[in-house]
């Protein structure tokens, strides 16, 4: 049974695949699929593997995902080993030519990023550790804008009857692009100082020039004990950090509890685009992200 439900579907994809006759997106990630989609627009289908609440971190190929795979004509990452645990399984898996490593539709997005936080060494002692860099790039407007230069480049080398097309998406992007960013940089947030659950916000940070002053991690990774929770309420003594900073899907209820025991205000940012209702694709994302620190300064 499992066999024909498999077989089924892998007939409809094929079917799905042929009607459409354009470039099958496959994007591990919504912002992503989002930016793909932006520069695409009606010559791709993207396909989308997780969903805006999953901890990206912890995420196992499953048969769909290898389905989606093997149809895909570019599937498109965000790299720096945040897929590490499911992607080189499902690419294997998926036993499509046209994703395999080194060719047109492997296509992976951090090469066009600037990642910060790169340790210089790496052991289990220091928590989950990213070996190659803070792998967050979704809240860093300059890094993404290079990602969305190079979808253009990636769609257009797997569909180059296309690329004028792809081309002039990204010039509308990237005037819609300065015009959002004037908006953010009018929102004053340096010298502004949060606590935060675990390193998702660093390149927000660096981007808008506030500060985090503690985690409520003691390591990335690592859920705080009660000692360490105490330590940091007399940090926060010192610091005075104006807001906790978390998603809905990760570090909510620890920032609850510890703004129950400090005052703090807690500022739920999107973990990234559909997380919540406002953020429809990347530039609204990044609009509810600057809004949400700005009122929680």
């Amino acid at each position: 049974m499992k066999k024909l439900m498999i077989l089924t579907a892998l007939m409809l994809l094929s079917f799905t695949a042929e009607a459409f006759a354009g470039v099958n997106v496959v994007a591990t990630l919504p912002f992503i699929g989002s930016l793909a989609k932006e520069i695409g627009g009606d010559r791709i289908e993207v396909a989308t593997l997780l969903k805006p609440t999953q901890d990206p971190h912890y995420v196992e190929a499953r048969p769909s995902m290898i389905l989606a795979a093997r149809n895909a004509d570019i599937l498109m990452y965000n790299g720096l080993d945040l897929e590490i645990g499911y992607l080189p399984l499902l690419i294997e898996s998926s036993r499509n030519p046209r994703i395999q490593p080194g060719k047109p539709g492997n296509f992976d997005c951090s090469q066009y990023v600037s990642a910060i936080e790169k340790p210089t060494s790496v052991d289990r002692s220091m928590g989950d550790v990213h070996p190659l860099g803070n792998p967050h790039y979704l809240f860093s407007p300059g890094n993404v804008l290079r990602v969305a230069e190079g979808i253009a480049e990636g769609l257009s080398s797997v569909d180059p009857d296309n690329e004028a097309f792809y081309k002039a998406n990204l010039v509308a992007f990237k005037e819609r692009f300065r015009k959002k960013e004037a908006g953010w940089r009018g929102v004053r947030l340096k010298g502004a100082r949060f606590i935060a659950c675990h390193k998702i916000f660093e390149y927000l940070a660096a981007g808008f020039g506030f500060e985090i002053v503690g985690y409520v991690e003691p390591k990335p990774g690592i859920p705080p004990s009660a000692g360490y929770i105490e330590g940091l309420i007399e940090s926060i003594k010192r610091t005075k950090p104006a807001a906790i900073l978390c998603t809905a899907n990760y570090g909510l209820n620890d920032a609850r509890a510890l703004a129950a025991k400090t005052g703090l205000k807690v500022v739920v940012l999107p973990q990234d685009v559909g997380a919540q209702a406002e953020a429809k694709d990347w530039f609204t994302f990044m609009d509810l992200a600057v809004s949400s620190l700005d009122k929680g300064r």
